[in-house]
């Protein structure tokens, strides 16, 4: 896909990984609607960074929470742009054990709400657009609590509700990728440990012990959390340089999954 000309849509852009994914897009001459909801101090900046670009863009303030607005929403950005090209549906709620601790019954539904529930309203209201553009990427974000959930190092990190929410989001995933064929690429990119999200900017991170902390970074092959621009270059490339792909998940988690096994040396042998 050529970027110069086309529309996005970027969920939760106000900050961190949808704000990266939202400005590279603007910088690469997409005009771009970004929502935003909670974090209203960091408005200010969003509205700044936005503006900086040069490029044609709307921010718009949303309780995707609030199914019946979502119509309004995508409605609003097509009025304003023409059309939809690119949806990144980036709208979680990932609950930490260790800031949260055991669940209340409004936790639980804040997650399923808002890591699935959300995804699904926005997606069936923006799918006859997106087909009408003829070449469009849908991008579902989710997370490696969908394979790992509350165990391991990662257990005071992913909640109950948002691991299963976030496996919720493969089988969508799989679905959405049959109604939109051919017009329309989805993918999901399910992301680990990064910075913003479950990492070192993060409230919860600040409460982990340094041997959990630790440990999460021994239990992840390459060492490291993800960053912001680690995430932005996968978006990338599912938009840009993935035409033949559909369906599909890309684990973007620096080998936690895999965890911190290492491959034994070949013995000698009988």
């Amino acid at each position: 896909m050529v970027l110069k000309g086309k529309v996005a849509l970027v969920l939760g852009a106000v900050k961190g990984i949808g704000k990266g994914i939202g400005l590279a897009l603007a910088q690469a001459g997409v005009s771009v609607a970004a929502t935003y909801y909670d974090w209203p101090e960091a408005l200010e900046d969003m509205q700044r960074d936005f503006g900086r670009t040069g490029g044609e863009h709307l921010i718009v303030r949303a309780n995707l929470l609030e199914v019946d607005t979502i119509p309004g929403l995508i409605q609003a950005v097509v009025e304003r742009f023409g059309r939809l090209d690119i949806l990144i549906n980036n709208i979680e709620r990932g609950g930490w054990p260790v800031v949260h601790g055991p669940y209340t019954r409004q936790q639980w539904d804040l997650e399923m709400e808002t890591t699935l529930r959300a995804k699904r309203w926005v997606f069936d209201c923006a799918l006859p657009h997106l087909k009408t553009a003829g070449d469009a990427v849908v991008i579902n974000f989710s997370s490696i609590a969908a394979l790992v959930g509350r165990c391991g190092p990662a257990g005071m990190i992913f909640n109950d509700a948002y691991a299963a929410a976030s496996r919720g989001v493969s089988l969508l995933t799989e679905t959405w990728a049959r109604m939109g064929a051919p017009q329309v690429r989805v993918n999901e990119l399910m992301v680990g440990l990064v910075e913003t999200r479950h990492a070192e900017k993060t409230r919860g991170w600040g409460l982990l012990s340094e041997d959990c902390r630790k440990a999460l970074l021994e239990h992840t092959l390459l060492q490291r959390t993800g960053t912001v621009e680690d995430v932005v270059r996968a978006v990338l490339f599912l938009i840009k340089d993935a035409p033949f792909m559909t369906g599909a998940v890309l684990r973007l988690d620096g080998g936690y999954v895999l965890g911190a096994d290492r491959v034994a040396a070949m013995p000698d042998g009988a």
